[in-house]
């Protein structure tokens, strides 16, 4: 039996069958863009789209949806009001997906709670009963194991902690929250402020590593406000391992190491002991997360 994951972002959804072990069936894999200025009927029509067209791929039965989607959300009603995509604000996602894939069961969640479900089942995390785990890409979001069992609903929304001494662009009407100030579009739009030419995640970390000072300025930037909201995180919520990913993550060889530097400087001995570490699922992580929602739901309340 295979698993059928769908992940709602704020650019893509994509939609693939899983296998118990964690393996992404590669025929089955589809993906539609998504984006803040996308209709609510094109919306529909794209996650609709990429769940029958995954679910077509399947070759034997299919167990359920692991449905993971950009907060916040309402686990119960099923609903989801992602910060980016305006047009899908009370959406009734989980109905649809349900709809779309022939009435299979679905298991709902906001994606933080199944990226770090799917890091503590076979990533970076395993082992650790304490952990967060968050992506740091067009938005910053994360989500929370504690006690070995997942925190759910909009636990771990650390993109919207406060900041102390930076002021980035408006991200929710603020400009101190830790993913107005270090999301990759954020921080790109930060460096041409300083001078920076260049347009997208990609240009910057090719500058980085060309040396350029306003690039070198504007990861350290990102990196120190990560670890600022990393700590206050941790102060509230003790853990052993922080997994970082998501693809701004990757703007520079050592962007997790200066994040590690930053919380090992927190003046509370048991924030700065946490391990920053890169997530051990690359790029298939949200995928795999949200066949966690099903494969691993002992771990769900």
């Amino acid at each position: 039996m295979t698993v059928l994951a769908v992940d709602l972002g704020g650019t893509k959804v994509a939609a693939a069958l899983v296998e118990a072990d964690g393996t992404v069936v590669e025929a089955s894999r589809h993906r539609a863009p998504t984006g803040p200025d996308a209709t609510t009927a094109e919306l529909e029509a794209a996650i609709a789209g990429v769940v029958r067209d995954a679910l077509a791929a399947a070759d034997g039965p299919v167990q359920g949806v692991g449905l993971a989607a950009a907060g916040p959300v309402d686990d119960a009603a099923g609903t989801t009001s992602p910060i980016n995509l305006e047009a899908l604000h009370g959406f009734p996602l989980r109905d649809l997906v349900a709809d779309a894939a022939g009435g299979l069961p679905v298991e709902f969640r906001r994606d933080g709670v199944a990226i770090v479900l799917g890091e503590h089942w076979l990533g970076a995390a395993r082992g650790h009963d304490d952990a967060l785990g968050m992506v740091v890409s067009t938005g910053i979001g994360g989500g929370f194991v504690v006690g070995g069992r997942a925190l759910v609903g909009n636990a771990g929304h650390i993109g919207q902690v406060e900041l102390s001494g930076y002021t980035g662009s408006e991200s929710l009407g603020r400009t101190t929250m830790l993913e107005s100030v270090a999301s990759g579009p954020h921080t790109v739009e930060w460096a041409r402020t300083q001078g920076f030419t260049g347009e997208t995640g990609e240009d910057l970390g090719a500058a980085y590593r060309a040396g350029d000072a306003v690039a070198v300025a504007a990861v350290r930037r990102c990196a120190a406000a990560v670890g600022q909201g990393i700590g206050s995180a941790v102060a509230l919520v003790p853990v052993s391992v922080v997994v970082l990913g998501g693809g701004f993550t990757r703007v520079a060889d050592d962007f997790v190491d200066q994040v590690q530097g930053a919380v090992a400087a927190h003046p509370l001995p048991y924030v700065a002991a946490a391990r920053v570490v890169p997530a051990g699922l690359g790029g298939d992580a949200p995928l795999v997360g949200a066949a966690a929602l099903v494969y691993r739901r002992d771990l769900l309340p």
